[in-house]
């Protein structure tokens, strides 16, 4: 397990079991505490109401926090192996980080604005960190094959790719359906009319966030060469 855990790998590890920890114990506890239907609620109704709000923005904060320390350490991996043997553009590498920094900006709003109080808002971060997220895997998918051979397998390309095309795939019924809907709400009748619209973007929005999951999954290896290193100086007498 150390061995696994070498070098940086510990940050998309700590992001991957701790985002999945995050959805998992909030679906739990809201379906326990019959605050929603155990069949596809969004993941959002499984932090709205407490006790399991307060866990959601807990853990979907540090997610967002996770989330940006591996994207900014990604970000300075792929720009040491561009510079040791140039493969593309840095400017294809800053947009990735600004991208998905601001679909963890996105994540944070999600995390404190729950969507039955502050539905305009909640909405608007949730947009971010889905379209920004999944646009940053897509960037990161074609820089890998950009520096394939030398810093990334074939395969680890072709996966990465393969999960991008699918959570690109989801996003864009999970907006479009998720628009139609004409009221939020947390409990569901099949009966009712926009029912259907409902199952089809929850169905999305859950792929595409464990999508989000395994991508970052493909990053333990590449950081296990990793190290982080903290220089300090001080300046003037003492």
């Amino acid at each position: 397990m150390l061995c696994f855990l070498k070098g940086m790998a510990i940050v998309p590890f700590l992001l991957v079991t701790w985002s999945s920890a995050a959805f998992i114990i909030s679906y739990v506890v809201a379906v326990l505490s019959g605050h929603v239907n155990p069949f596809l609620p969004y993941i959002s109704d499984t932090g709205t109401t407490p006790p399991e709000s307060g866990i959601f923005g807990f853990m979907i904060n540090f997610s967002a926090f996770l989330g940006a320390a591996t994207m900014y350490t990604r970000y300075k991996i792929v720009e040491k192996q561009n510079q040791t043997s140039y493969f593309g553009t840095p400017v294809f590498n800053l947009v990735s980080l600004v991208l998905g920094l601001v679909g963890c900006i996105g994540m944070g709003i999600v995390a404190n604005f729950q969507e039955l109080a502050v539905p305009v808002v909640h909405d608007g971060g949730a947009l971010l960190a889905f379209v920004c997220g999944v646009v940053y895997t897509l960037l990161q998918s074609i820089i890998s094959y950009k520096s394939c051979p030398q810093w990334n397998s074939l395969l680890t390309c072709h996966i990465r790719m393969a999960i991008s095309a699918v959570s690109c795939a989801a996003v864009v019924p999970m907006i479009a359906c998720a628009s139609l809907i004409s009221i939020t709400k947390l409990e569901w009748n099949p009966k009712e009319k926009d029912y259907a619209y409902h199952v089809v973007s929850a169905i999305c929005e859950w792929t595409v966030a464990f999508g989000f999951i395994f991508y970052f999954l493909t990053f333990i290896q590449d950081f296990q060469s990793v190290t982080l290193r903290i220089s300090t100086e001080i300046n003037g007498d003492i």
